[in-house]
């Protein structure tokens, strides 16, 4: 009788667990640790995301777009288009013509859908049917019902990690109908401890640990389920971190002292608006002072940064070397900028610029290294696994990446 009632349950449960997670519906979780450079992977420190990615995929690197900074590329990732192409050029920028910021602290500016171009997939995903979730992923928030997930989080930079994982795993064990099988969610931490301490820093370490942490609870929760075998995880990060110092800095208010220039953005990359009148001159001056920076008329600038097509892109675009930074710092006014000891956006191709991509789960090939990958092909590699048709006006290409998932059985 006992053989009985115990081949029953496990009837039952087999039955159970196909019906919540059938073989012919995929689901993905993609998540973002912002700022986890590519090598953070090599310190020994990360057992659970290495675990991971021995049992699936890992990539050398992962290439951001320029500029290398959060918002751009995020936006890019669940796009698969270049900042010059879905509009968020920076995570802060200006347009004159409205008189108005665009500013990633901004929640009136960032959830506004005018600044936001091309087709975010989780808008991909929804036109076919298929139920999507979000926490916290830049380009998520946006006003237009159409234009943002079926379900998501309005930002709250101090919500507790596990608390977001919980969110993820009770989406995952709602009713069918009402499952996300898209999700998508976003961390902090390796970001901000890389600007306040540096990459090479003990708290960096102490960060990139918390956050194997956290992927180590997801994938165990995930287990705990009983639906290993049923997810796909995506672990990626949007961009990386390099050394800076205030001893590598550039003032370009002691090269230019133009005061009816609009100067834009510090850091590694600063966009400059002259006026019509002054823009040779400007350009001209800024050329002949060139040293660790180069300046680029927009018109100019080399194809490969795919950065010249935006209207809001100004005229001229300065670009730091890697490690300094470029500030506009006025002894007049009493102004100096804060350095900060880690910083990104700065070129794409540099290494310290590229972060990690990780996956695993049925769509993905097992225990496969790959070299870098872009980050403009996730949009591509998301169509493909859902089976469903991308927007026609991506710059993602899938044959750059298509090879890290399995072959199908026709």
């Amino acid at each position: 009788m006992n053989t009985i009632k115990h081949f029953l349950f496990i009837s039952l449960f087999l039955i159970t667990s196909s019906s919540l997670f059938p073989e012919d519906r995929p689901y993905v979780i993609l998540v973002s640790f912002d700022g986890f450079r590519w090598d953070y992977l090599n310190r020994d420190i990360t057992p659970n995301l290495n675990s991971f990615a021995q049992n699936g995929i890992r990539a050398l690197s992962f290439r951001p777009s320029f500029p290398s900074k959060t918002f751009p590329n995020h936006y890019s990732i669940v796009t698969g288009m270049y900042p010059e192409n879905h509009g968020i050029i920076s995570n802060s920028f200006y347009d004159p013509g409205n008189s108005v910021w665009y500013r990633m602290n901004d929640t009136v500016q960032t959830r506004d859908s005018k600044w936001y171009s091309g087709e975010p997939f989780w808008t991909t995903a929804r036109k076919n049917g298929i139920i999507t979730a979000s926490f916290f992923w830049p380009g998520s928030e946006q006003q237009d019902s159409l234009r943002h997930p079926d379900y998501y989080k309005h930002y709250d930079h101090y919500k507790p990690y596990r608390d977001r994982v919980d969110t993820v795993i009770s989406w995952l064990q709602l009713p069918v109908n009402k499952r996300p099988q898209f999700i998508s969610v976003y961390f902090h931490d390796t970001d901000s401890y890389g600007h306040e301490y540096g990459p090479n820093s003990p708290e960096i370490n102490e960060s990139i640990s918390r956050l194997d942490s956290i992927a180590g609870y997801l994938l165990d929760s995930i287990n705990d389920m009983g639906f290993k075998d049923s997810v796909n995880v995506i672990f990626l990060s949007d961009h990386g971190m390099t050394e800076t110092s205030p001893d590598k800095t550039i003032n370009i208010l002691d090269i230019i002292e133009n005061d009816k220039c609009k100067i834009y953005d510090s850091g590694p990359v600063m966009r400059i608006s002259p006026p019509e009148a002054s823009l040779n001159e400007v350009y001209n001056t800024l050329k002949k002072s060139e040293n660790h920076f180069t300046v680029y008329r927009k018109e100019e600038l080399p194809s490969y940064y795919h950065y010249s097509a935006h209207e809001l892109i100004s005229q001229l675009i300065v670009v730091a070397d890697i490690g300094w930074s470029l500030v506009k710092s006025s002894k007049r006014k009493g102004y100096e900028h804060r350095i900060s000891k880690g910083n990104h956006g700065y070129e794409k191709d540099h290494t310290d610029m590229h972060g990690i991509f990780l996956a695993g789960g049925p769509a993905f090939k097992t225990n496969y290294q790959t070299g870098t990958l872009w980050n403009i092909d996730v949009y591509p590699l998301l169509s493909k696994i859902f089976s469903i048709e991308q927007s026609d006006s991506i710059d993602g290409k899938l044959e750059r990446i298509e090879f890290i998932l399995k072959e199908r059985n026709n």
